[in-house]
């Protein structure tokens, strides 16, 4: 995982610790795994669990630059000791639990000019008890020296979001802000306010264009975008609501699935560029079908190895599951990888 480039203070209070109004310690430390709460309990839980981070432990990570390096796109980000922090207060330690399975691929050629390496993957299975449990998949490239620690995190957060636990921050595309020598922001960068516990409460959620500044873009320019935006029309609400459905399948499918999904069925590189509801629809629904995928793939694969993986990938002409671009190939890997873990 990429260093901080800095941090947001926030002014609520210090730590993401707003649990007053949640199920008293004391009850759900009664609970057994076999226990299970109502309905009405989980969506309470469920609210509580969708509440953005307090600013105080947001940072920032650098993404894109422009070519002088001046001005750069950053995108907010939790530590996952912020997620620990929120399962703990709402649930206790002993209200949940997480198990991680390591697996390191064989190796792989990154590009035609780079060394051959290998992959660490890291499937993260969470469970909160009286709820259920979720299990997601992080990968990195073990010539990074933080390799499996980035793995593991990413795999933690991912298994988190399918919670609804800082599932919000998908929805950051990206601020342009200056940057200084060393590329970090040279002002504290500041947080929309549905992206705070504070104004999500009060309902506020995150529209088009909240987050998707251009270098060039002025605080006029800003303004007058968002001043248009809290006049659209019905239609245009639905447009916007499916755009930021896709949006935040973009860090769970991956870059490559991302990005081949959007071409192959809208011939766009963003869903902010398709203006046809329907085509929107269609989008969605295949990407959702990737994901499911992609959880089918993690549940298989620890039955499996990567060392199957790596077969099978190589029999379809790919050497990473980052190079996976369409469902079809997807559904040929997943199927697969599934009758390989039938037949141990």
């Amino acid at each position: 995982m990429s260093p901080p480039n800095g941090r947001t203070n926030g002014t609520e209070g210090g730590a993401d610790q707003p649990n007053r109004h949640w199920p008293p310690p004391t009850v759900l430390l009664g609970m057994s795994p076999a226990t299970q709460f109502t309905p009405e309990q989980i969506k309470t839980l469920v609210v509580e669990l969708e509440l953005p981070f307090n600013p105080s432990v947001i940072e920032w990570r650098v993404t894109n630059t422009t070519k002088d390096k001046r001005r750069g796109q950053v995108i907010p980000y939790a530590d996952q000791r912020a997620y620990t922090d929120r399962l703990n207060a709402i649930f206790t330690p002993a209200g949940w639990t997480r198990r991680y399975t390591v697996h390191t691929s064989a190796n792989f050629q990154r590009d035609k000019d780079q060394k051959t390496v290998a992959k660490v993957f890291v499937t993260c299975d969470l469970s909160i008890f009286g709820i259920g449990s979720h299990s997601a998949t992080g990968e990195e490239w073990t010539d990074d020296d933080n390799a499996g620690t980035s793995a593991e995190a990413q795999a933690f957060k991912r298994a988190c979001s399918c919670f609804g636990l800082g599932r919000y921050l998908y929805y950051f595309t990206g601020t342009w802000v200056d940057l200084d020598t060393r590329k970090r922001p040279k002002e504290r960068v500041g947080l929309a306010g549905w992206a705070t516990p504070a104004g999500w409460k009060q309902g506020l959620r995150p529209r088009q264009g909240d987050d998707q500044q251009s270098p060039q873009t002025t605080d006029d320019g800003a303004a007058a975008s968002r001043k248009q935006a809290g006049h659209e029309s019905a239609g245009q609400g639905e447009r916007t609501n499916l755009v930021r459905q896709i949006e935040a399948l973009a860090e769970p499918l991956g870059r490559g699935l991302y990005r081949g999904l959007l071409k192959s069925v809208a011939r766009a590189w963003k869903p902010d560029q398709i203006p046809d509801i329907a085509i929107l629809q269609r989008v969605l629904v295949n990407m959702q079908s990737a994901e499911r995928g992609l959880l089918r793939l993690s549940a298989a694969l620890e039955k499996t190895g990567t060392e199957t993986l790596g077969r099978i990938l190589y029999s379809v002409n790919i050497r990473s599951l980052n190079e996976v671009n369409s469902l079809e190939t997807l559904q040929k890997i997943v199927q697969a990888l599934e009758a390989k873990a039938g037949a141990t």
